[in-house]
């Protein structure tokens, strides 16, 4: 946890959930343990989305379509999403969720590798929710700036690590150490770069908020 543990549970149970639909979307993934975002950061991007108001939003990475069923749901009816997910096996679950949700005309579930297919793009998105393969953020960034509208929010999720993030090189598993480097050198990226506003939030496992305030800009690389 990357906050107090008691905090979290506190935090959490005063939460009203997301709808029959969603909660019994969530409990069948987390049984059968696949990833959805967690519960703080569920409310969390609610608020955004609400702040915000996009019109049209990228997310890469799709899984089985909670997060995409839940922006859909909690941003103004005429908003559009496209999606991008890899995995063969999460696809048709994705596309027969957002059917079941009532929501297959608002969102669109692109398949293939995910820089491939934001190349293919032509944007402009009003938000992007990055919560793909982690250890690949710092090569997807190039696209979802190009994507981005001046004013676009990107929102990052999972940067923390769950606290691996701040710890030595040497701390980190071997097998984590590749997806470690590249994390801290995006996040260094997204606090560096000019025309780049970004907050770091300890919500869910760590997420950043970047604001694209200007379409001209250098991305600044850690030395």
């Amino acid at each position: 946890m990357i906050i107090d543990e008691r905090m979290a549970v506190y935090i959490n149970s005063l939460d009203t959930g997301n709808g029959a639909f969603l909660d019994e979307l969530e409990r069948e993934a987390i049984a059968r343990e696949i990833p959805v975002i967690r519960q703080d950061m569920q409310s969390f991007l609610k608020v955004l989305l609400a702040i915000h108001a996009p019109k049209r939003i990228l997310e890469v990475g799709t899984a089985v379509g909670f997060s995409a069923i839940l922006m859909a749901q909690n941003s103004d009816p005429d908003c559009h999403i496209t999606t991008i997910e890899n995995y063969e096996k999460r696809i048709p679950q994705a596309r027969a969720n957002f059917e079941a949700a009532g929501l297959k005309e608002r969102i669109t579930l692109l398949e293939g590798d995910a820089l491939e297919r934001m190349r293919g793009l032509s944007g402009p998105y009003d938000l992007i929710f990055m919560d793909a393969a982690k250890g690949q953020y710092i090569h997807f960034l190039p696209e979802a700036l190009r994507l981005l509208r001046a004013g676009g929010v990107l929102v990052s999720d999972n940067v923390l690590q769950d606290g691996d993030i701040v710890e030595s090189h040497y701390a980190v598993e071997r097998r984590n150490r590749t997806i470690y480097k590249r994390m801290r050198e995006y996040l260094y990226v997204l606090k560096h770069t000019d025309g780049l506003l970004t907050s770091i939030v300890a919500v869910g496992d760590g997420a950043a908020v970047t604001v694209k305030q200007k379409n001209e800009m250098q991305i600044i690389t850690e030395k």
